[in-house]
């Protein structure tokens, strides 16, 4: 039986990898023997991931990154490969979200949030796609949203951008299913990160509740009353990474401790 037990001598590239849930994969897949390139607009929470992945004799290197410019896009390819040979793992995590009703949403925040969660999705798969199809395995990982799946009052763009990574999923899945390469997509609900804690806030101000009250209010569907811990997502992303996770494209699997069942 092929069995991978580990990702030694495999290679990840992490966007939105400076903070919460990119962080916690870079990390995890460091630990388990891959080499990392960190990437995001930040340049000094990505260094200070990578720092951190060094120190513990992990392959790691930082790269800023804008995913919804075509020229940045090709030139974090490009230091990918220049670092560590060709990339096995892409794990597109780098998103955005805005808040606000349909009347007062302005095209500039919708332009934006499509952008980055959907067209930078796009684009970095694009991009390093095709040194997978050309070594024969590979992995994509798209974090997506719960929100892929149902809708949401006053994210819509958000909510429609993460509809388009999950649409997106599954048509690359078929394309390349034959390839060696799986491409899924994870679907969180609220997770423990700065952008919940942002929302959080939003609601705080909105309703004048506290922030028990505020937190109360969105895992009131949730069976398991809790957030979802990053650690979560990354454990995730590791499982389809695993050899014996060939079998699974194009699927799009929720982690929200049960609320969406779909």
């Amino acid at each position: 039986m092929n069995t991978l037990l580990t990702l030694d001598g495999k290679t990840a590239v992490v966007t939105g990898g400076g903070r919460g849930i990119g962080a916690a994969i870079a990390r995890a897949l460091g630990a388990a023997g891959a080499a990392v390139v960190v990437a995001a607009r930040s340049e000094n929470e990505i260094d200070g991931v990578a720092t951190e992945l060094r120190a513990l004799g992990v392959q790691a290197w930082p790269v800023p990154v804008d995913v919804t410019d075509p020229d940045s896009v090709t030139k974090l390819t490009s230091a990918a490969i220049d670092r560590m040979g060709r990339v096995d793992v892409l794990v597109n995590n780098a998103g955005v979200v805005k808040s606000a009703p349909l009347h007062s949403q302005s095209l500039e925040d919708w332009n934006r949030v499509i952008a980055v969660n959907a067209t930078g999705t796009f684009l970095c798969t694009q991009s390093m796609v095709a040194g997978m199809v050309e070594s024969g395995w590979g992995r994509v990982v798209n974090i997506a949203s719960v929100t892929s799946k149902v809708g949401a009052r006053y994210i819509s763009a958000y909510a429609a951008s993460k509809h388009a990574v999950l649409g997106f999923t599954r048509s690359i899945a078929l394309e390349l299913a034959d390839k060696g390469v799986t491409v899924n997509a994870i679907c969180p609900g609220y997770v423990d990160t700065d952008m919940t804690t942002a929302s959080l806030a939003r609601i705080e101000k909105k309703t004048g509740q506290g922030s028990e009250q505020a937190l109360a209010m969105i895992l009131a569907g949730s069976p398991q009353g809790r957030l979802i811990e990053p650690d979560e997502i990354a454990h995730l992303v590791l499982a389809l990474c695993d050899h014996n996770a060939r079998g699974i494209t194009g699927q799009a699997i929720v982690i929200d401790g049960g609320e969406v069942q779909t």
